[in-house]
């Protein structure tokens, strides 16, 4: 890895059919943060779980916001690319296929981010209670790339009316975007989980 590296854990494949997962944990989580959920979802995913690099209060997460809700738009952009090319390195040094993110709060906007900024990078996306990323987007080319957005109806951080803006903007740059909401707060319910692991099944199911 380059300078770029990111501290992160892998755990390889031990099922040649499922599809590796990129972990992106919320604020003040880490690398070992989901690594639990990844195997609940794809038992038998390979899994690459970096930890974000900037830290607020301490608590590390992918980018800057300048409040709750607000983004860094700048650093949204910057650390996108960044994560981008890390991924793409991990995926040289280990040998793995395009990954599935799998993104719980500030890492399901980073990877919101990822898809419109670098939608190569991913083959697909869980997003987890995620919000819209971007004010003014690029025009993204995401034609068929499966996505799942699970929101909490009872979420105090994100609206209902943000993460339906973001089903729409991903559909419209061409995603397969399958849009639940919950009824759940910010925090993961089991819902989550058994959502995420049937819609993750039959993605694998579909490339096989």
């Amino acid at each position: 890895m380059t300078d770029n590296s990111f501290i992160h854990r892998y755990e390889p494949a031990t099922s040649a059919g499922s599809p590796p997962l990129l972990l992106l944990h919320g604020t003040g989580g880490d690398e070992n943060d989901l690594l639990g959920l990844g195997r609940m979802i794809s038992p038998g995913s390979a899994l690459l779980s970096p930890r974000g690099r900037v830290l607020e209060h301490g608590m590390p997460r992918f980018f800057r916001r300048l409040a709750e809700g607000v983004f860094d738009e700048d650093d949204v952009r910057r650390r996108a690319r960044e994560l981008g090319e890390f991924v793409n390195e991990a995926r040289t040094q280990y040998g793995i296929a395009a990954p599935v993110a799998v993104g719980f709060s500030n890492g399901a906007n980073i990877a919101a981010a990822l898809l419109l900024l670098k939608p190569d990078v991913l083959a697909g996306a869980i997003l987890l209670r995620a919000m819209v990323p971007l004010s003014d987007p690029p025009k993204a080319e995401l034609s068929g790339k499966p996505v799942l957005l699970l929101s909490g109806q009872a979420d105090p951080i994100v609206p209902a009316s943000n993460s339906t803006k973001l089903a729409a903007l991903l559909s419209q740059a061409g995603a397969s975007v399958t849009h639940r909401g919950l009824p759940a707060g910010h925090q993961l319910s089991q819902a989550d989980v058994m959502l995420a692991r049937d819609w993750i099944g039959n993605i694998a199911a579909e490339a096989a």
